[in-house]
């Protein structure tokens, strides 16, 4: 048996051996402590004085099922959540007091805690913060598959103190997400954007021997782009990573890679939306300077932003004649509409493609929503970082502590 089918065999178990909510003591009339991802992000709201709103709340509707069900059948819900990086004390910035008018809005009769990253004690998982957390509680429910690749407290303490389940969002994505690995149908192309090529190196690797093809856009197509010896200009590039990039080239797979580029000269750093800035390289503030458009090689002083026509031309080809799609990252600085083309064009190719298609990621997720294609891609995961990591590892500290629960099948 080969490594591959290791992996395969790895994922099939983690689905099949977690603990659902079927396999929960009766829970009525008892308390319920529900982990959620309500992670979401926040606006300013005009309708409030110095009030804030949430901006996207497809995390929390994600969650809704599993809180309803709990309700149904005589649960007293709590719920809880980290919000951002407060770094372990109390920050204005990040209180759940949005999310939790939100939340109310949509179901009421749950209780929803104060962030957990409040406390130090909950991505140290300290033992104490675990003795706050399950106090009281008589059951203990993960509904946070994105943040699942974390070994924090409120993930990985709970389910070795009290009966545990996986929620009903968490066990889709963990069915669906092993369906990729163990057996999609093919042609299985995978499009993988983004920023960082550290954060996704690994998952590239095992995705490279499991699909027909792999398109890479986004700021890490340039560590690629300059793996393969072509000039990248002033663009985004991990040179740490380059070599590694330059074997997956060389490995045989199918890669596509950028042919076009939409570029800005270098300058003052731009907006690319509330609050956030692109950093020092990108153009004007305001945005009067034009982008322009290169082919693979792209000259000192100019940035590339998104894929060009061309590329998302090419992208398009590949996944039209796909039976299974998974996309994760933006292809461009999707926030800037002047670098948005590459990933809108794409995001419409998936929702219009016959194939399986899953999507993974809030940035991805949230450019479907904003293009009102959500609803035509087959699954939305609500996990960035995890549906990586679950693809490249097979399991997860968040549910390897639930297969470890005292109610778990040991068969």
């Amino acid at each position: 048996m080969t490594s591959d089918n290791h992996t395969v065999d790895a994922a099939t178990a983690v689905a099949t051996r977690l603990p659902l909510l079927e396999d929960l003591p009766d829970v009525l009339g008892r308390r319920v402590l529900v982990r959620v991802d309500f992670n979401v992000p926040l606006a300013d709201d005009p309708e409030s004085s110095g009030g804030r709103k949430v901006a996207d709340d497809f995390r929390i509707r994600a969650a809704l099922p599993t809180l309803r069900w709990l309700l149904e059948h005589g649960a007293e819900v709590t719920a809880c959540s980290h919000l951002g990086r407060p770094n372990g004390k109390p920050d204005s910035r990040f209180d759940m007091g949005p999310v939790r008018a939100r939340l109310g809005e949509l179901v009421p009769g749950v209780t929803l805690l104060d962030n957990l990253r409040f406390s130090p004690g909950e991505t140290a998982n300290e033992r104490a913060f675990v003795d706050e957390l399950v106090a009281g509680q008589d059951a203990y429910v993960n509904e946070a598959f994105g943040a699942s690749h974390r070994a924090h407290a409120s993930i990985v303490g709970p389910p070795a103190r009290l009966p545990s389940a996986a929620g009903l969002q968490l066990a889709r994505e963990v069915e669906v997400l092993g369906h990729l690995i163990d057996s999609p149908a093919r042609p299985f192309v995978a499009v993988v954007g983004g920023a960082k090529v550290a954060d996704k190196l690994g998952v590239l690797d095992v995705l490279a021997k499991k699909v027909d093809v792999l398109c890479v856009g986004g700021a890490m197509a340039f560590t690629f782009l300059a793996a393969a010896t072509h000039r990248v200009g002033d663009s985004l590039v991990d040179p740490e990573h380059v070599e590694s990039c330059a074997k997956l080239l060389a490995s045989g797979v199918e890669i596509v890679l950028p042919v076009d580029i939409v570029a800005l000269q270098s300058g003052e750093p731009f907006r690319v939306g509330p609050g956030r800035s692109a950093g020092a390289r990108g153009g004007a503030a305001d945005g009067s300077l034009e982008p322009r458009i290169f082919g693979q090689e792209i000259p000192d002083g100019w940035q590339g932003l998104d894929i060009g026509p061309k590329t998302a031309d090419a992208f398009g080809d590949v996944l039209a004649g796909a039976a299974t799609i998974f996309w994760n990252g933006p292809l461009g600085v999707a926030e800037d509409e002047r670098f948005a083309f590459g990933t809108r064009q794409v995001a419409e190719v998936i929702a219009s493609s016959p194939g399986f298609s899953v999507v993974g990621g809030g940035d991805s997720v949230s450019v479907l929503e904003h293009l009102g294609l959500a609803g035509r891609v087959d699954f939305l995961s609500t996990g960035g970082g995890a549906s990586l990591e679950l693809l490249e590892k097979g399991d997860l500290p968040g549910l390897a502590a639930l297969r470890a629960a005292s109610n778990a099948s040991r068969s």
